[in-house]
C-alpha cells in the first residue's frame, strides 16, 4: 500500500507528545545523543506494537518502527488477511504523534483493498456510509470494520482515520 497519511495531533497518546521528535532535535545538534534518538524511537515502536496487540490483532512476524524525525511508523508483517492488514495500519496511524505509516506488509490471502477516510467535524458513520454507499444504513458496516479500534458507532473525532470496507 505504500505511505499513508495521519493526521499528527490525532489519536491514541502512547508516548509523551512531541517526545521523539524533540530528540531527534537534540541529536542532530549533538550527535553524541543519537543513542537517546534510537531508544525514545524503539519505545514508540514499541508502545504502537503493543496497541496492536491490545486490540487483538496478529500477524507472522509484526514488527513496527518509528522515526521521530519524520513521525513516521514502518509497520511489517504478514497478516492472515487484507481486513487485518488494513486495521493493523489504522492502529499505527491513529496514534497522537504519527504523521504518516509506510505500509510493508504482505497478506496470506489477497481480497479487495478497502479505503480510508479521514473523519472531518460533523461527519457521523451514517454520513459516511451514504458517501461511501448511497445508504446512510450501512453505518454499520463501517462500524465492524473498524472494530476493535471504535468500541461505539457514535464515538469518532476530526483527524480519525477510519477504514471503508469495499461493498
Amino acid at each position: 500500500m505504500g505511505l499513508i497519511d495521519f493526521v499528527k495531533d490525532a489519536g491514541e497518546k502512547l508516548f509523551g507528545r512531541g517526545q521523539a521528535q524533540a530528540t531527534a532535535k537534540e541529536a542532530a545538534a549533538d550527535p553524541a545523543n543519537a543513542a537517546k534518538v534510537q531508544a525514545a524511537n524503539a519505545a514508540a515502536g514499541d508502545a504502537i506494537l503493543d496497541y496492536i496487540k491490545s486490540q487483538n490483532l496478529s500477524a507472522t512476524a509484526l514488527t513496527v518502527t518509528f522515526d521521530g524525525a519524520t513521525s513516521t511508523a514502518s509497520v511489517f508483517g504478514v497478516a492472515p488477511d487484507q481486513e487485518t492488514r488494513e486495521k493493523i495500519v489504522l492502529c499505527c496511524g491513529n496514534v497522537a504523534g504519527v504523521a504518516g505509516v509506510k505500509d510493508m506488509m504482505s497478506v496470506d490471502q489477497r481480497q479487495a483493498e478497502g479505503q480510508y477516510y479521514t473523519v472531518v467535524s460533523g461527519d457521523t458513520l451514517s454520513k459516511i456510509a451514504r458517501q461511501y454507499y448511497g445508504d446512510a444504513n450501512k453505518y454499520m458496516k463501517i462500524f465492524e470494520a473498524n472494530k476493535p479500534m471504535l468500541s461505539s458507532p457514535d464515538r469518532i473525532y476530526p483527524g480519525q482515520k477510519l477504514r471503508i470496507p469495499p461493498q
